[in-house]
C-alpha cells in the first residue's frame, strides 16, 4: 500500500453538519476500497485565492490515507461525482531515500 494525502474543497453553502458527513463518507470511500485512513483534519470555513464556480470561500479538509494504487483511480472518479466538492488535490506521500 502507497500513503496519499487528499485536499478537498467543499461547497460553504451547506451547513456544518452536512460538511461533516461529507468527510465521513470521504472516510468511508477510503474503506470500501481496501484503504486505511491514518489522519484527519478539518480545517474549516476559508477565503478562496479565487472564486471556483462562483464561490468565494469553502471548506477545506485534509485526509491521509494508505490505498493500493489500482483503486486510486476509482476513488478519484467518486469524488468527481459529487456535486458538494468544489476542488481535490490527490498527491502521493513518497519518501525520499538516501
Amino acid at each position: 500500500m502507497r500513503t496519499y494525502e487528499l485536499l478537498s474543497i467543499i461547497k460553504p453553502n451547506i451547513d456544518t453538519e452536512e460538511y461533516d458527513k461529507l468527510v465521513a463518507k470521504i472516510e468511508e470511500a477510503i474503506g470500501s476500497l481496501g484503504g486505511k485512513v491514518t489522519a484527519v483534519d478539518k480545517i474549516g470555513r476559508k477565503k478562496l485565492s479565487y472564486d471556483i464556480k462562483d464561490f468565494r470561500d469553502g471548506y477545506f479538509a485534509v485526509h491521509n490515507f494508505e490505498m493500493e494504487p489500482e483503486n486510486v483511480a476509482k476513488f478519484n472518479r467518486q469524488l468527481r461525482l459529487n456535486e458538494n466538492i468544489l476542488r481535490i488535490m490527490l498527491l502521493e506521500n513518497s519518501e525520499v531515500k538516501a
